[in-house]
């Protein structure tokens, strides 16, 4: 099968703070060096892994480092990993936004890009305008656009406010359109990033379903990122895991999820100070900004019965904002949705600046195992639709074990197969007549 996509050990490497190399001296050495001479960057030959965890003990760090991998034509590729860890900077490299440092990328076809929330639209241009737009830099001809439109408009579902300047779209609505377009203008290599976590349920069932048929049916290649596993294994042939700018493992999808899951909850977290890593995939207003969230707990697991509690910051900006809603999702150990917690509105209109919300979940009925915790704070509403004022992802991690002892006794294990919630209700022997002889 012939190869789409081909990194040839590529690296991408970044100057921590400030741009160039801070003095005249070193800029004239680099350009003579690499312009008059023609050899290689010297400031290339340092730079510390990209281990944002720890504290820099270079000026250079390398965003991706030695990048080595051929993707088959027509194949969907999984791109996984932790915040931070390259995926988005792998795929601009590919999308051409940036350069590589050193090494080549063959792509073969045209390339389709869905980085981030409204990549490429003009605010004050309508969305028809914006399709025409989109279309023509992907290098699609006006007739090839046209004969698309209608395609395009339905699957967005933004007919209404096709005619409207994307300036007044909300974050759903400018992503339902953007992937619209991407899927259906026809580029023989789609990329995605982990844009569709902004949209709603019905429509990332519908992007999942379409980015199948584009590849499946129509045979394109796909590049898809994203931290929701369950996606990942569903869609993707093969997966690619990145650590620190470095490839760590490729397989099939399934076994790479599984690689990067093995790790996963070896580290408990009832508290976080929200950076914009959390946040790498969530274009929001930040009208409201989530600031810490936290869970009260000495280090030691919950048990089945014993209630949560949720403490989380936030900083409302904009005095008019009345009220809102706060959603609280719980991901297992396979990072699949296991359910949410979503409040009804909660009064601001006397509320300035810093505040804080407790959430008590009394009857969580989580059975044994390892949990995550995603929030988001934003408007829900049956009239105006969804408003998402700021999103974090996989922020808190936290365990449960069994606390009635005569029911731990008795399940010993549980399996995966039970699922991840447990059900309570009563249990009682009915004495019958008609049953006596029975043993």
């Amino acid at each position: 099968m012939a190869t789409a996509i081909e990194f040839n050990h590529v690296s991408k490497q970044y100057r921590l703070g400030l741009v160039s190399t801070r003095t005249l001296s070193n800029d004239l050495k680099r350009w003579w060096v690499t312009s008059i001479m023609g050899k290689e960057d010297p400031f290339l030959k340092i730079g510390s892994t990209n281990d944002r965890s720890k504290k820099a003990d270079s000026e250079y760090v390398w965003a991706l480092k030695d990048i080595d991998f051929k993707v088959e034509r027509g194949d969907v590729v999984g791109i996984i990993g932790k915040n931070g860890a390259g995926k988005s900077t792998l795929l601009k490299l590919l999308s051409k936004v940036t350069g590589p440092t050193t090494g080549t990328i063959k792509a073969r076809g045209r390339i389709g890009s869905l980085l981030e929330v409204g990549t490429g639209f003009h605010p004050e241009m309508t969305g028809r305008e914006n399709i025409y737009l989109n279309g023509a830099i992907l290098g699609m001809t006006k007739t090839e656009i046209s004969r698309k439109l209608d395609e395009i408009i339905d699957f967005s579902g933004c007919e209404r406010y096709i005619d409207t300047p994307v300036k007044r779209y909300s974050s759903g609505m400018t992503v339902r359109l953007g992937f619209a377009v991407a899927a259906f203008l026809e580029p023989e290599i789609l990329v995605v990033d982990e844009v569709l976590a902004v949209g709603d349920a019905e429509f990332q069932k519908k992007a999942i379903g379409k980015m199948k048929d584009v590849s499946s049916g129509e045979g394109r290649t796909v590049l898809f990122v994203s931290h929701n596993m369950a996606s990942i294994r569903q869609l993707c042939r093969s997966g690619i895991l990145l650590e620190n700018g470095l490839v760590t493992y490729t397989g099939t999808a399934t076994d790479t999820v599984a690689h990067y899951l093995s790790g996963f909850g070896d580290t408990m977290c009832y508290h976080a100070d929200i950076t914009m890593e959390h946040r790498e995939f969530a274009n929001t207003t930040r009208e409201i900004e989530l600031l810490t969230v936290s869970m009260t707990n000495d280090g030691d697991d919950y048990a089945t019965n014993q209630p949560l509690d949720f403490y989380v910051r936030m900083y409302k900006h904009k005095n008019n904002i009345e009220s809102a809603t706060l959603e609280i999702m719980f991901n297992n150990s396979s990072c699949d949705r296991l359910g949410s917690y979503i409040s009804g509105p909660i009064d601001l209109k006397d509320v300035q600046g810093e505040f804080t919300v407790h959430v008590r979940i009394v009857d969580h009925h989580l059975a044994k195992g390892t949990y995550s915790v995603c929030f988001q704070i934003g408007q829900k509403d049956i009239h105006s639709g969804l408003k998402d004022y700021d999103i974090v992802h996989n922020v808190l991690f936290f365990s449960v074990a069994y606390s009635d002892q005569i029911k731990k006794d008795t399940i010993v294990l549980w399996r995966k197969n039970w699922g991840s919630t447990v059900f309570q209700g009563d249990c009682e022997v009915i004495s019958d007549r008609r049953n006596r002889n029975l043993v």
